[in-house]
C-alpha cells in the first residue's frame, strides 16, 4: 500500500511540474496578450484591475569539446496565464496595452541578458558570474516594472503611458540582435 501511495504521490509531483512547465507562453510564441490569456482568479483585495505575472528563465551548457571553451545559452521571457488576472473593467483595450508593456519589458530584460552572456568572456567562475549576470537582469527588470507602474500609476496616467510605450519600443528595437 505505501508503494502505490508512493507512486501516485511521485506520479502527482511530475504532473504537477508538467503541467506547470505547460503552463507558460513565450514571447516569441505570441504577437500580443489578450484577456483570454489571462486565467487567475482575480484578487479583489488589490485596487488595481489587472495583473501580468512575468518573468525570464536561462539555461546554459559549458564545453571544451572543440578544444577552446564554449558557452551556449538560451533566454526566454514567459507570462504565466494561471498567476495572471483581470476584473471587468471601463477601457480594456488600453488595460490590456499596459498589461503587454510589462510583458515587453520582461522581454527586453531577457534581450539585454542574452547580450550579456554572448558578450561573457569565460572565466574560472563561470556558474557564479553567470548567476551574477542574471540575478543583477532580473533586479534591473522588477525595478523597472515597478517604475513603470509607479510613473504610470497602475495605468492610470495616459500622459505618462505613452511616454513608456515609446521608451520600452526603442529599447527593444535597440536590442533587436538579441530577439529570438
Amino acid at each position: 500500500m505505501t508503494k502505490i501511495l508512493l507512486a501516485l504521490f511521485l506520479f502527482g509531483i511530475i504532473h504537477i511540474g508538467y503541467a506547470q512547465e505547460k503552463r507558460k507562453i513565450e514571447w516569441a510564441d505570441i504577437e500580443r496578450l489578450s484577456w483570454q490569456n489571462f486565467e487567475a482568479t482575480p484578487d479583489y483585495n488589490i485596487d488595481f484591475s489587472a495583473n501580468t505575472n512575468s518573468g525570464m528563465s536561462y539555461s546554459w551548457n559549458y564545453s571544451t569539446s572543440s578544444g577552446k571553451p564554449e558557452l551556449a545559452h538560451e533566454v526566454k521571457s514567459n507570462f504565466y496565464p494561471d498567476l495572471s488576472w483581470v476584473k471587468d473593467v471601463n477601457n480594456p483595450a488600453y488595460l490590456l496595452a499596459h498589461e503587454q508593456l510589462h510583458f515587453d519589458i520582461t522581454e527586453l530584460h531577457a534581450r539585454k541578458l542574452r547580450k550579456r552572456l554572448a558578450e561573457y568572456e569565460i572565466g574560472r567562475r563561470i556558474r557564479q558570474d553567470l548567476k551574477k549576470l542574471y540575478n543583477s537582469t532580473e533586479a534591473e527588470r522588477v525595478a523597472m516594472q515597478n517604475r513603470f507602474d509607479e510613473e504610470t500609476s497602475h495605468s492610470e496616467n495616459k500622459e505618462a503611458e505613452v511616454l513608456w510605450r515609446k521608451f520600452v519600443a526603442s529599447k527593444l528595437a535597440e536590442y533587436e540582435d538579441y530577439a529570438l
